[in-house]
């Protein structure tokens, strides 16, 4: 199981691949395979063969996975690394927190 410090719904751009550049939200993370699924990003086409659920059949667009190496966070339309910080709360709690390495300010 790989770390992950993206979470479902962040806005992240691709740094590698064929893809380069280009931005999207994260729809999908798989931790067992360190892959990622982002909006409009890495389309793929599938011909399906007509079925019960599919009448016509066809070709259909769908995203394929993005390793999560190849793709980073966007803290205020700019790339950035994200790390962690502890807060204690008011009750004592400890509270992990993520903040944006490029600016230091809390993402969450």
């Amino acid at each position: 199981m790989n770390k992950v410090k993206l979470k479902r719904g962040d806005m992240v751009q691709v740094i590698a691949g064929k893809e380069v550049g280009r931005t999207g939200r994260i729809l999908l993370i798989d931790r067992e395979k360190g892959r990622i699924l982002v909006e409009g990003l890495n389309m793929q086409t599938k011909h399906q063969k007509p079925n019960r659920a599919n009448q016509t059949g066809g070709i259909t667009r769908r995203e394929a996975p993005l390793h999560i190496s190849n793709v980073m966070y966007l803290h205020k339309d700019k790339p950035t690394r994200i790390g962690y910080k502890l807060e204690t709360a008011a009750d004592g709690k400890v509270i992990k927190k993520r903040f944006a390495k490029s600016t230091g300010e809390l993402i969450d």
